[in-house]
């Protein structure tokens, strides 16, 4: 297991943008898929992008293809998550997740976690 540190979530109006960072904290995850889920208040956790360690696989959610982006340079340890577009039903605690991509886009439970930034959009 990676610990894991997200940073970037705020308050944004519609239409704004956000970039979310995560990295691990005393460790390199260049062998290592990353991903990123979300969970508003009342509802399941959901899944919203993926990337793989070469980043040559992206998966993103239908709720957010065309508005959000997902990269990662493997050089500083990071991958990011580009919003745009935000609406508010994007408002929600957003986790970034390690693993294998099996575990991370096809079974949907990563053993690897972060606290989570919360990304809140305004009408």
């Amino acid at each position: 297991q990676v610990q894991l540190v997200e940073s970037g979530g705020g308050l944004v109006q519609a239409g704004g943008s956000l970039r979310l960072s995560c990295a691990p904290s005393g460790r390199t995850f260049s062998t290592y898929a990353m991903g990123w889920f979300r969970q508003a208040p009342g509802k399941e956790r959901e899944s919203v992008a993926a990337i793989s360690w070469s980043g040559g696989s992206i998966y993103l959610a239908d709720s957010v293809k065309g508005r959000f982006t997902i990269s990662r340079d493997n050089a500083k340890n990071t991958v990011y998550l580009q919003m745009n577009s935000l609406k508010p039903e994007d408002t929600a605690v957003h986790y970034c997740a390690a693993d294998d991509w099996n575990r991370l886009v096809v079974v949907r439970a990563p053993r690897s976690w972060g606290q989570g930034t919360q990304v809140t959009v305004s009408p």
